[in-house]
C-alpha cells in the first residue's frame, strides 16, 4: 500500500521575502506548512545572513524550479571595509584588520575588474558539493578542499554609497556567483580587506520586487482569517504566481486542443510552425486559444513536438 499523500494539491510560485537568520530550508518548510501543500521546493538557497527574494515552488511548479535556479539574480550588498573574516561575512571570525588607504580612483578601477565575464573560485563556506558534502561542512572541520575557478558573469555592478567604512553595491549577476567572494576579493584589491555585513536578493529572473511576502505577513494573514472564522487557504492562494512564470524566457509553441490527449500521454505530436524553432530547443508548450500551459518540450529529428516535462492535469 502506498503512503498517503499529505497536504493538498496546489500549484504555483510564492515569492518569499526571507528574513535574516533563518535557513532557506526552514523558510521552505514554513511556507509549505502554511499553504498545506503536498510538495514544495525552493530555487536556490540564500545564506542565513541574507534576506530577500526566495521563490518557492508548490506542487507541479517544482518541475520547473531548475530554470529559476539557473536564472540571473540581483543583490544589494553592504561590505565592511578594513576587516577580513574567515567566511567573508559577519558570521565568521575576524582574521585580519587593516586601515583604509585606497583612493576613489582605485575603488572605481577595482569595481570595473568584476564586471563582465570572469573566473571565480568558490568560497569554502559555500553550499557547493564535494564528494556529496557541502564545502562549508569541510570548512567547519578545518579541511581545505581544492576548488576550481568557475566562469561567472556580472552584468551590472553599480556603486551605491560609501559611508565611513561601509560600502554598498548593487550587483546583477549570473547563477553560481558568490557575492561574498566578490566582496573578499575586492577588499584585497583595495588593500584593506572586507566582509559582507548585509546581503539582500532583490530579484530572481524577472520577478517583481513588490510581489514578495514575508513569513510574518503570511502568518498574519492566517491569524486574521482564523479570527474571522475564514479558511485562510483561498486568501493565501491569491499570492501565487502561475507556474509558467518560471519558464517565460523560453519560446512558446502553441498546439491545438485536438492533439492534447496524445501529447499528455507522452507522445510526440505534429505542431504548427515547427520550422521556426531549432531542433532540440527547449520550448514552452501551450494549448489552444487560451494558451493553457502544460509543460516543456522540443522538436525532435522527425520534426514533431516531443514532450520533455509535463504537468499533471487534475
Amino acid at each position: 500500500m502506498g503512503r498517503r499523500q499529505r497536504g493538498r494539491f496546489i500549484d504555483g510560485i510564492v515569492l518569499l521575502d526571507k528574513d535574516t537568520g533563518m535557513s532557506s530550508n526552514f523558510a521552505l518548510q514554513r511556507v509549505k506548512r502554511l499553504f498545506d501543500a503536498n510538495k514544495a521546493g525552493h530555487t536556490g538557497a540564500l545564506d542565513p545572513l541574507a534576506t530577500g527574494m526566495l521563490p518557492i515552488c508548490l506542487g507541479e511548479a517544482t518541475k520547473f524550479s531548475q530554470h529559476l535556479l539557473d536564472a540571473d539574480k540581483r543583490y544589494l550588498v553592504t561590505a565592511k571595509l578594513g576587516v577580513r573574516t574567515d567566511t567573508s561575512d559577519s558570521d565568521g571570525e575576524v582574521v585580519q584588520t587593516r586601515p583604509m588607504n585606497f583612493t576613489q580612483e582605485l575603488l572605481m578601477e577595482s569595481l570595473e575588474y568584476f564586471r563582465g565575464e570572469t573566473m571565480q573560485v568558490p568560497s569554502m563556506f559555500s553550499a557547493l558539493k564535494h564528494q556529496g558534502q557541502p564545502l562549508y561542512k569541510y570548512a567547519r572541520e578545518g579541511i581545505e578542499v581544492p576548488r576550481e575557478a568557475r566562469p561567472i558573469t556580472v552584468f551590472e555592478l553599480n556603486f551605491v554609497s560609501l559611508e565611513g567604512d561601509e560600502l554598498t553595491l548593487d550587483i546583477h549577476c549570473s547563477k553560481g556567483t558568490y557575492i561574498r567572494t566578490i566582496t573578499d576579493d575586492l577588499g584585497e584589491m583595495l588593500g584593506c580587506g572586507a566582509h559582507v555585513i548585509m546581503l539582500r536578493r532583490t530579484q530572481v529572473a524577472g520577478y517583481p520586487y513588490d510581489r514578495m511576502v514575508s513569513l510574518a505577513q503570511l502568518n498574519e494573514m492566517v491569524e486574521q482569517a482564523e479570527a474571522e472564522e475564514l479558511d485562510a487557504k483561498p486568501i493565501l492562494d491569491e499570492l501565487l504566481l502561475p507556474m509558467d512564470t518560471a519558464v517565460t524566457k523560453f519560446k512558446e509553441i502553441n498546439i491545438p486542443e485536438s492533439v492534447e490527449p496524445y501529447l499528455m500521454n507522452g507522445n510526440p505530436v505534429q505542431a504548427p510552425n515547427t520550422a521556426d524553432f531549432s531542433d532540440g530547443e527547449l520550448l514552452r508548450i501551450t494549448i489552444g486559444e487560451s494558451h493553457k500551459f502544460v509543460g516543456m518540450g522540443s522538436i525532435n529529428d522527425d520534426g514533431l513536438l516531443a514532450p520533455k516535462r509535463l504537468i499533471v492535469q487534475r
